[in-house]
This record gives C-alpha cells, sequence and structure tokens, in this order.
C-alpha cells in the first residue's frame, strides 16, 4: 500500500507544510539565498539589547568617549551621568538620551553619536531535537550541519530525514526539507544557512514509542521486536 501512496502524494502537486497555503515547500536543489534586504530588514530599526557592544563618542571631548557594553540587564553606565537603560532604544534614541542628560549641567551643547560594535542580530534559531535549542550567531559561513553541531547535535530521538530550514526571501516564507544522513553520507552538499533562519529537527515518535515499551516492560523472557518505519 506504501507505493501507491507515494505515487498519489508525488501527483497531488506543490506539498502544503503546516497545512498552510502561504508556505511554499522548496525543492531538493536547495533554497534560493536571501536578498540583502531579506538579511538587514533595513525596514526595522534595531534595538539595543543586552550585552552589546557599542562605541560612544562625546565630540571634542575625548575623556567621555568610550567603549561599553550593555549589561545582562539592557543597562550601561556611564561617566557623570550614571546608569542608564539601553535596552529597547535605538542607537539614535540612545544618544539623543545622553545628549539630553549631559546638557547644561556637564557640558554645554553636547554632541553624542552612538555606533553598534557588535551585536547579537545576526542570529539562526535551531529547535526542535537538538541537545541545545536556542539562538546562535552566524560566524562566516554557517552550514546546516555545523549548525546542529552548534546547537550540541541531535538528540537520541532526532528524525534526521525530518529536517527543516524556514527562511523568508523577498518577503516570500519558504521552507527547505533536508535528510541529514543523505548530507552525512555525501548525497548532496552540506546547504549553507544565513541570519534569520529557522531550523528544526524533527522528532522521531517511533524511538519514542520503542522506548515506552521498554520501559513498561524491564523483564522480557522473549526477544521484543518492534517495526520502525
Amino acid at each position: 500500500m506504501l507505493l501507491p501512496m507515494l505515487f498519489l502524494s508525488a501527483c497531488g502537486g506543490p506539498a502544503v507544510l503546516g497545512g498552510s497555503p502561504d508556505v511554499s515547500v522548496v525543492s531538493s536543489e536547495g533554497l534560493p539565498e536571501p536578498t540583502r534586504v531579506d538579511l538587514l530588514s533595513s525596514n526595522r530599526a534595531y534595538l539595543i539589547g543586552p550585552f552589546d557592544k557599542l562605541k560612544i563618542d562625546v565630540f571634542g571631548i575625548e575623556d567621555l568617549s568610550k567603549e561599553v557594553q550593555i549589561d545582562a540587564s539592557g543597562r550601561l553606565s556611564f561617566p557623570l551621568i550614571g546608569v542608564v537603560e539601553a535596552a529597547g532604544l535605538t542607537p539614535g534614541e540612545l544618544a539623543g538620551e545622553l545628549e539630553q542628560r549631559l546638557q547644561g549641567r556637564y557640558v554645554r551643547n553636547p554632541e553624542v553619536t552612538v555606533n553598534l560594535e557588535e551585536t547579537v542580530s545576526q542570529v539562526i534559531t535551531v529547535d526542535g531535537q537538538v541537545d541545545k535549542p536556542g539562538l546562535y550567531p552566524v560566524i562566516g559561513r554557517m552550514t546546516l550541519m555545523r549548525a546542529v553541531a552548534t546547537a550540541g547535535g541531535t538528540t537520541e530521538y532526532a528524525k534526521l530525514n525530518d529536517v527543516v530550514i524556514f527562511r523568508t526571501v523577498n518577503g516570500d516564507q519558504l521552507a527547505g526539507l533536508y535528510n541529514l544522513k543523505s548530507i552525512r553520507r555525501g548525497s548532496y552538499a552540506d546547504p549553507e544557512v544565513f541570519a534569520n533562519d529557522v531550523i528544526v529537527v524533527g522528532d522521531s515518535q517511533a524511538r519514542r514509542i520503542f522506548r515506552d515499551v521498554i520501559q513498561a516492560s524491564p523483564l522480557l523472557s522473549t526477544p521484543l521486536i518492534i517495526l520502525f518505519r
């Protein structure tokens, strides 16, 4: 029965992921690379967050020009004015806040510029059956295998032939299905991943069922045969 079902699924037109007609599944040839607009998201201002490194310059006052790092609570400490809540502000808004606090009392007409030296905006999301799901920075050229390894590798119950990369290109949400076993064997190239990609490693329900059966029957007098599909 399996073979006819495969033919029917192949003839049923483009696959729809998650039942949504707004999400397209890309062929095994791979996902297209995101455009510069997709990577930079220029229509969205960058908001300062914890652990960002900033370069703050106060024109004409070298002692107040310095590099700072935002702490875990989203604040920074600046000479003369003390603690400033920086998280959630754009660099321009932070510069305006510093100018306002320095104005009059410490500096007659302060001119402050704030530049991002190191950010965590260029990240990928790795989720599903990996050891350490989360957000990871894209450093240099990152591939799917490297991304999974960065997240601690796959778990015992990972479904290696069910790994999906979600990506937005020119405003369209795309999804590509990959097989980690095939990539490891060299059947096809390890695809490159980019900032803002979301990687989801599937869950092998069959292996979970097998584990539950073993735990429910710790003492077996005969071999236990489980059929994995």
